[in-house]
């Protein structure tokens, strides 16, 4: 093993630049093996300067800090690429120029880092003879097969600081606080944080709710003397009779843009009786430095990405499993994703600590 590459794909999420260490270090020490940067994700192949090499030096001081140094496009599907010809914008598939530039690189692995969709296209390109291996990274914690990803444990406290803070103001002014958290079709961040910081209602996607469930719960607590509520919302949440709120349309590149579901419940709420506030924390939950856990997970997965490279263990993802560090394959990993169980155990203990999903 001589030459490796990697990669971030998707959204950015806190510990990129901590795996990137990671990896560099473990190459260079163990294996005296070089490694290069692709910028802003596969498309890093297509461009003249998207190639870096990486040393001790690109990757000092890296450690602590939030996104990633190499860029990232959560556009940037080379199956479906946006370009312009004869002044129209149309979709092509590039994925065989990618497989040249990887070739044209001799690379002897290529160390993916992304989410569900990212790595559904590494497993793609495998097929086509690319030597890949996956890092699990997403703050949502929805890929199958692995216990946790990268990036959860932040936007999991920032979103729990975030219901702390709402706490004071509600109780102050007497009003039902919504927080509107990430989390498309996963709901993970929401019930954590909602559980961790004592909110009073939660709403995720894997249990649909009743708009007047969730204003009973309100109705309820100032029946009992308690003028204020706290909502923990996943953008995803939808209502029993209506399906997910987006503030955009997709289309074969651009996923759907999450957004307002917040803002629909607060307005039911006011024209209730009820003062209240919308709080969207978005973006806020991807940024700044990683925690101390995602540092910790970060770097074992880069150093077992190396190790696994090294072993040719392509078309494989590194996995947390029962506290240690494994691979699975990439196909299991992404065929069936993580959701919220209504009936885990987490559930049951909102619900025993009389935390509302809106759905009774």
């Amino acid at each position: 093993m001589k030459r490796i590459g990697i990669l971030t794909g998707g959204g950015d999420a806190p510990g990129l630049n901590a795996v990137i260490r990671a990896v560099v270090k473990t190459a260079l020490f163990v294996y005296d093996c070089k490694v290069f940067g692709i910028k802003d994700g596969y498309d890093g192949f297509l461009t003249e300067d998207g190639i870096i090499p990486l040393g001790i030096e690109s990757v000092r001081g890296i450690l602590p800090r939030g996104g990633t140094i190499l860029g990232a496009a959560n556009r940037g599907n080379p199956y479906a690429r946006k370009v312009i010809r004869d002044g129209k914008e149309i979709t092509i598939d590039v994925s065989d120029e990618i497989v040249k530039g990887i070739e044209k690189q001799k690379l002897d692995a290529l160390l993916v880092l992304g989410g569900d969709g990212t790595l559904k296209i590494a497993h793609e390109l495998a097929q086509k003879g690319v030597p890949i291996i996956g890092v699990p990274k997403t703050i949502d914690n929805d890929i199958g097969g692995t216990e946790a990803t990268f990036g959860f444990d932040t936007a999991l406290n920032i979103a729990s600081e975030a219901i702390d803070r709402l706490h004071t103001t509600a109780e102050s002014h007497h009003r039902a606080m919504i927080l509107e958290l990430m989390g498309r079709d996963a709901g993970f961040i929401t019930l954590h944080a909602g559980i961790a910081g004592g909110t009073d209602v939660i709403l995720i996607p894997e249990i649909p709710f009743k708009f007047e469930s969730v204003l009973a719960k309100v109705r309820e607590r100032v029946a009992k003397g308690y003028n204020f509520s706290i909502l923990a919302v996943s953008e995803g949440a939808k209502s029993q009779d209506g399906g997910q709120v987006f503030s955009r349309k997709g289309d074969e590149v651009y996923v759907p843009r999450l957004g307002g579901i917040g803002q629909k419940i607060g307005e039911y709420i006011e024209q209730h009786g009820f003062e209240s506030r919308v709080t969207v924390l978005g973006h806020l939950q991807r940024g700044g430095t990683p925690t101390a856990f995602d540092r910790f997970l970060a770097t074992r997965y880069g150093a077992a990405a190396v190790r696994l490279a090294a072993r040719g263990g392509f078309d494989r993802m590194v996995a947390l499993q029962a506290g240690v560090i494994t691979d699975i394959s990439l196909v299991e990993a992404t065929s069936t994703l993580k959701r919220v169980n209504p009936k885990d155990e987490a559930v049951l203990t909102a619900r025993g600590m009389g935390i509302s999903f809106g759905d009774e």
